[in-house]
């Protein structure tokens, strides 16, 4: 599942162009470690033990502080490799050092929320002050917000590395012409592949999703917390399904958001992820003709459509600027499948490309949204899990006939996203079959307490089936869905109608009254944006492997009061 990771992909941070830099752990910062439990049998339940003593809270050293000067950091110490219901005997030097956030509550502390953006590869200390400047102050009041940056992402150490260079451009066309130009896209996979390997380490045995679950609960142990609400948008809807299936005792409130559908391991999901991309790109286009008075694009989408494939084709030939090239162009364009906020952006800059020859605005645009040398954290992080969390084909063969089969149903990304997954193909860590809830054989009981599941029917980055699919398994949930909304991630984001229940679940523990069937209530979608032509791009956070198209309040709708 392609998600914009939070590498270069935020304006501030997290899905744009990643203005922070979030290297290094200081050495400022608090740490605790997870000291060495009593091995448990496989068949008890999860326990994870630490002293409890509280995390010496600190200002963060790296992280921009101007939208929440109450922004704190810490860090925890967990094992390297969990064992099976609690930690497994292990050498004490094979540790991780979780970095984590927190912006503590303005009143009384009565809960703490968790919060992942998604990913994976997502560096995600930034998303607690995110998450707590969309609060409501009623929220505020009651709610410590904590995040943290993935093992092997951010400030956690060790880090996963692969090839800083990998993403120079102009980058070979990710459509073969020809088996030769297939064979040389392979080859680039495969390299990369190698690379993380020799260059990450035995990190890259221990980056699944169960993994980073565990890691969850140290850090809710090191909070000396019984129970943690959590919100998780994207990968992180997957991410908060294996957590509360791993351990259900621990979960107060559960909030998911634009969810992975837990039915289909990774490489299904990203052949369904690409039909779901270019139905979210039409609806892209249909908006940008019924605004032709202002782009010139064309009067349909269909035409539309051509003329972003026509200029596709010619920046083959003739990267813009010697800079953007086809695969650069796809790079910042997907945007428009996980926020409308920024179509006016992308569409301007095509239209300065196509109507005027400008490559200006092509440039900025995939100086803003595209891949750079500062992607090669979140990309070799969300390769790092997902090519071990599932199994994947082996056989070449199978990957480029489903290939072929998607990019006819669906250009818009279906080689794009084969390559963007192929290291896969090669990958040196040890995968693992699929972690899924249900009652059937090999799947894992799934959490039956009270979960809101939230989701935007064109949503592009994650299909809504997969809302509906979560829902089906998770006994206690019930689905609010944006009826016609078409950014990624909706929780907080000005809804109304979605944000009401959402806060209320946070607060009372209420759901919706589940039916029959899907959805539980269903909400109008907020106003498609307006055009626009000479623009910055918008502050939208993106989470590319997860953007979670969300908007900072102030800067477009404002958070519910």
């Amino acid at each position: 599942m392609r998600a914009r990771t939070g590498t270069r992909w935020v304006a501030l941070c997290g899905g744009g162009a990643l203005l922070v830099s979030l290297a290094a752990l200081p050495s400022a910062q608090a740490s605790l470690t997870v000291p060495e439990p009593a091995t448990v049998p496989e068949a008890a339940a999860p326990t994870t033990r630490v002293d409890q003593k509280a995390l010496d809270w600190k200002p963060c050293e790296d992280l921009d502080p101007v939208r929440d000067e109450n922004l704190e950091c810490a860090t925890v110490t967990v094992p390297m490799v969990h064992g099976a219901g609690s930690y497994e005997t292990r050498d004490l030097d094979e540790t991780v050092r979780i970095a984590l956030s927190r912006v503590p509550a303005t009143g009384t502390a009565e809960h703490t929320m968790l919060v992942n953006p998604g990913g994976p590869g997502s560096a995600g200390r930034p998303w607690a002050s995110h998450t707590h400047l969309r609060m409501p102050e009623g929220l505020r009041e009651v709610y410590d917000v904590v995040s943290f940056d993935p093992r092997g992402m951010g400030a956690s150490t060790p880090s996963v590395t692969c090839d800083p260079v990998f993403f120079d451009p102009v980058r070979k066309d990710t459509v073969p012409a020809d088996a030769d130009d297939e064979e040389a896209l392979r080859g680039d996979a495969e390299a990369y592949a190698d690379a993380c390997a020799e260059n990450t380490g035995p990190l890259l045995d221990h980056m699944r999703t169960e993994d980073t679950a565990h890691d969850m609960d140290a850090i809710r142990v090191a909070l000396d917390l019984e129970q943690v609400d959590y919100l998780g948008y994207s990968y992180g809807s997957y991410l908060g399904t294996v957590y509360s299936a791993l351990y259900p005792d621990s979960v107060r409130a559960l909030v998911l958001d634009s969810v992975v559908d837990p039915a289909n391991p990774w490489y299904e999901s990203n052949l369904v992820q690409s039909r779901s991309l270019d139905r979210a790109a039409g609806n892209f286009f249909d908006w940008v003709a019924r605004h032709d008075d202002t782009y010139g694009l064309g009067t349909d989408g269909d035409m539309v459509a051509e003329a972003y494939y026509t200029l596709r084709s010619a920046l083959r030939d003739d990267p813009a600027e010697d800079t953007v090239g086809p695969t650069e162009l796809e790079g910042a364009v997907i945007v428009v499948a996980y926020s409308g906020g920024t179509w006016p952006a992308v569409a301007s800059a095509l239209a300065a490309r196509i109507g005027d020859g400008d490559p200006a605005p092509l440039v900025a645009l995939h100086e803003t949204y595209g891949d750079d040398a500062e992607s090669d954290a979140g990309y070799g992080g969300y390769l790092a899990v997902q090519c071990t969390d599932a199994l994947w084909p082996k056989d070449w063969a199978e990957w480029s006939s489903d290939a072929r089969r998607v990019h006819e149903d669906a250009p818009f990304m279906g080689w794009h996203n084969i390559w963007y997954n192929a290291p896969c193909a090669s990958w040196a860590g040890e995968p693992a079959p699929w972690f899924q809830v249900g009652d059937g054989p090999g799947e894992h009981p799934a959490y039956d307490g009270d979960v809101l599941v939230v989701h935007a029917t064109g949503d592009g980055a994650t299909p809504v089936e997969g809302a509906y699919s979560l829902r089906e398994r998770l006994p206690g949930a019930s689905l609010v869905v944006e009826d016609g909304g078409i950014t990624h991630g909706v929780s907080l984001t000005g809804n109304t109608c979605v944000d009401e229940v959402v806060v209320d679940h946070l607060l009372e523990g209420t759901l919706p009254a589940r039916g029959a069937e899907g959805p539980d209530l269903s909400c109008d979608a907020r106003p498609e944006p307006e055009p626009r032509t000479a623009q910055t791009a918008p502050g939208t956070l993106l989470d590319r492997a997860g953007p979670v198209g969300l908007e900072y309040p102030g800067e477009s709708e404002a958070a519910v009061e």
